[in-house]
């Protein structure tokens, strides 16, 4: 949520650095994914006159994928006359496309700022009150100077109702006419339901009669007077859930359908700060539900601590774990992650910052976003960034091309019930992940989606206590091949309305009734909520300690994985502190790693190296052992052979690595 690029100028130092080559459009196999998936962003404020700054930068520090910010919907005299504003939108298209890059474009989704509105007769409100987003109480989404950062003193910064008809027809006409300049994306900065300022965090807005009405006429109901606010038990409220979440889909699906009206090459791209848990319920906003739509999200993913610089082990493994599950819902289209890796940290090095951050990003397969502080443009420090994005330009293809499963466990992502028993389940699901990435086991976060297509041996659900007819449909085939299913607390015991059933049909499917099941195993005290218990009690670093009950209760997940049948098919032997990601990229497996040992948030962001780590991989693989360490060149590794496998021991490494078999 920023509306500050055009404030933000880079410094004359940027001027200093030595010129990097431009950055082609990608070739070859690449080619066939799209330019979003090679991004390498840096964000620029935009008017006519920085233009050729804005490319001498990118040349220089190796920008592909250039965001430019004027927001033509986000401010009240450019939502009425956006001439000026196409203008340098156009100019700016046209020279990122004669240096080969791309460029694309920020406007406010359901914000506008009119600038001075204390000065002036006419402002957004002034003129559109019924437009605005309420409260049940009729408060109007309205805010002054110093509600936020990015809102000045004087100014007047609206929430409007996506419902708001005449509003949104013109908003709709500006998209068009943005996306008919040329430019190659229409980046959509948070539509959502104003529930993050002071005051309204539990609103659960809007009020608004256009949104009140259109929410009658779907369901009946009236939201002012026949539901209860944040009652989960209120079939009413879980209407409202629902409508809010499908309200902002549908706008987003819309503001793509005009873009590619008039251009069907620009992409479409929402940025969305909420991650995989109730903040999405709660704002509106699902990057799951989104992602069928659009063709690419930025996440304003902040997850165990806003800056790299404030994340400690546990809060890296919590925030990758978000990354892999935005990987799981993009099935193949590209995630961006604008997260922040300095903001005037003191004891912490903003290069060492950035490179934690990207290190995270890139393992994940997501996309660096390098900005300075907690705006959206300029660097903390542009020779990091330079070096940076040098790397990951030179290794693109292994970093960006599809990562396939190769002997996976899954993990289910149940968005209903994340949306209708969001703490318990969320709680399940990242101590679950916990385990998973301790053990290092080759994983796959499966969603309803993907259900169908997921081939691996063992699947965990947890704590999924909604499932569809659908759903258990698909689990039925699962136990018809051979599969297992791993199911922990209540899963499969709410219907679709959050009411207890009073049979579970899961239980029915897998012969779960008191007896031993055949090909499942049910845990009703779910281990990865036993494991966060742990981890708040003792440290996260007591799992390396012999004996300690979180390393006891890793150890019993490890055999209860073993129990259902599972063996990998790579083995690696490192710290539990070491996150691994699994997966086969142009046919050859491989192994992304990255090591969070000895971080400390605030105090240290320089690793303790991994020594002596192991891989165990089949003879089948390949030959040569190929080893990158995270900016750094590639080696060849030696490797022994032991009873059909390859056994290599792996060179030290602080940050991160990437190890393939060719």
């Amino acid at each position: 949520m920023h509306m500050k690029n055009w404030i933000i100028c880079l410094t004359g130092a940027l001027l200093l650095l030595g010129c990097a080559s431009e950055s082609p459009r990608p070739e070859g196999a690449a080619k066939a994914l799209n330019w979003t998936h090679f991004v390498r962003i840096g964000g620029h404020g935009l008017n006519m006159e920085r233009i050729p700054e804005i490319i001498k930068s990118v040349q220089e520090t190796g920008v592909f994928g250039i965001e430019t910010d004027n927001d033509i919907t986000g401010r009240y005299d450019s939502f009425l006359d956006p001439a000026e504003k196409l203008a340098a939108i156009k100019k700016m298209a046209d020279e990122a496309h004669r240096i080969g890059n791309y460029a694309f474009v920020y406007i406010a989704g359901t914000e506008c700022i009119t600038a001075n509105a204390d000065q002036t007769p006419h402002s957004f409100f002034k003129d559109h009150p019924d437009w605005v987003q309420r409260k049940i109480t009729g408060e109007p989404a309205v805010f002054g100077g110093g509600s936020a950062f990015w809102i000045s003193e004087g100014d007047e910064d609206v929430w409007i109702s996506p419902y708001a008809m005449e509003w949104r027809k013109i908003y709709m006409e500006r998209v068009r006419q943005i996306a008919a300049t040329g430019i190659d994306g229409v980046y959509v900065d948070i539509p959502y339901w104003m529930t993050h300022f002071d005051g309204w965090e539990e609103s659960w807005a809007s009020f608004d009669d256009y949104t009140v009405a259109a929410f009658k006429q779907q369901t009946g109901l009236d939201a002012k007077t026949q539901i209860r606010l944040g009652d989960f038990t209120d079939p009413g409220f879980l209407k409202w859930v629902d409508f809010r979440i499908q309200t902002l889909t549908d706008f987003m699906a819309e503001i793509n359908d005009n873009v590619k009206s008039v251009n069907p090459a620009c992409m479409t791209i929402p940025e969305i700060y909420p991650g995989i848990g109730e903040e999405a319920v709660r704002v509106g906003s699902d990057v799951y539900e989104m992602y069928v739509s659009m063709d690419a999200i930025a996440h304003e993913y902040s997850a165990g601590g806003y800056t790299a610089a404030e994340r400690d082990p546990i809060s890296w493994l919590t925030y990758m774990e978000g990354m892999f599950t935005f990987r799981a819902f993009a099935e193949g289209k590209a995630s961006w992650m604008l997260s922040y890796s300095w903001d005037d940290n003191a004891g912490i090095h903003p290069g060492d910052a950035m490179k934690n951050l990207a290190l995270s990003q890139v393992m994940a397969g997501t996309n660096f976003w390098d900005a300075r502080g907690h705006v959206m443009s300029g660097s903390n420090d542009y020779a990091t960034r330079t070096e940076i994005f040098k790397w990951i330009a030179a290794y693109e293809k292994t970093l960006y091309h599809p990562r396939e499963p190769i002997q996976p466990v899954g993990l289910y992502f149940s968005p209903l019930t994340r949306n209708y028993f969001a703490d318990d389940f969320i709680a399940s699901y990242h101590g679950l992940f916990h385990l998973l990435l301790n053990a290092h086991v080759e994983f796959e976060v499966v969603t309803p989606r993907t259900l169908a297509g997921f081939s691996g041996g063992v699947l965990i659900l947890p704590d999924v206590r909604i499932l569809s007819a659908e759903e258990l449909a698909q689990l039925e085939k699962i136990t018809a091949r051979g599969g297992k299913i791993l199911l922990t607390g209540e899963s499969g015991a709410y219907g679709r309305e959050r009411q207890r059933l009073e049979v579970n049909p899961l239980h029915q499917l897998l012969g779960i009734n008191g007896a031993a099941a055949t090909g499942a195993i049910h845990l009703p005290e779910c281990p990865g909520k036993g494991g966060l218990a742990l981890i708040r009690k003792e440290g996260f670093a007591s799992i390396s300690t012999t004996g300690a009950p979180l390393q006891r209760l890793l150890a019993d997940f490890q055999q209860q994985l073993s129990a259902l049948g599972y063996a990998p098919a790579i083995r690696l032997e490192a710290s539990p502190m070491v996150v691994a990601q699994i997966a086969r990229v142009d046919g050859r497996p491989h192994l992304f790693m990255a090591n969070f040992n000895g971080l400390e948030g605030g105090r240290n962001a320089n690793q303790t190296p991994v020594r002596a780590a192991r891989v165990v991989l089949p003879a089948a693989a390949g030959s040569r052992v190929h080893f990158l360490p995270f900016l750094g060149q590639v080696q060849i590794l030696p490797e022994e052979p032991v009873n059909g496998m390859i056994s290599c021991t792996l060179p030290e490494f602080q940050r991160g690595a990437i190890l393939w078999v060719q």
